[in-house]
């Protein structure tokens, strides 16, 4: 049996295509995926289909080299918070940028059915202008 830690630490700590697969294996149907007030993609995704389109599509079009990497994992009950650094070039300005994160996923039934997003956005932002 895979531990809620286990389970989303898969979904960090390989390739890219890796990472995404791991993710789409392990989403909820009804996801609800919230991005934090400031952050270019800010709202609440609600469905798989949704996040996809709004948010990592947008990802990886809209920037170059777009990583998340988690130097942190808590995990507590049905709660694992992932902790670290976004990396990456936005293309439409080539300004790069690295920003604190903080991820907290609830896992239902061995899926991700929640994920709150907290970021620094400011230095997001001067990414993108």
């Amino acid at each position: 049996m895979t531990s809620h830690l286990d389970l989303i630490r898969r979904t960090y700590e390989g390739s890219s295509e890796e990472n995404g697969r791991n993710l789409l294996a392990v989403l909820h149907p009804d996801v609800e995926w919230t991005e934090a007030e400031g952050f270019p993609y800010a709202g609440t995704y609600v469905g798989v289909d949704a996040l996809m389109a709004g948010v990592f599509a947008r990802l990886a079009s809209e920037w170059i080299g777009y990583r998340a990497e988690v130097h942190t994992y808590l995990a507590d009950g049905d709660r694992v918070a992932a902790f670290g650094v976004y990396s990456g070039t936005y293309k439409a300005t080539g300004k790069s940028m690295r920003a604190a994160f903080a991820h907290l996923y609830e896992i239902e039934d061995g899926k991700i059915r929640r994920m709150t997003q907290y970021v620094d956005t400011v230095m997001v932002a001067k990414a993108l202008s």
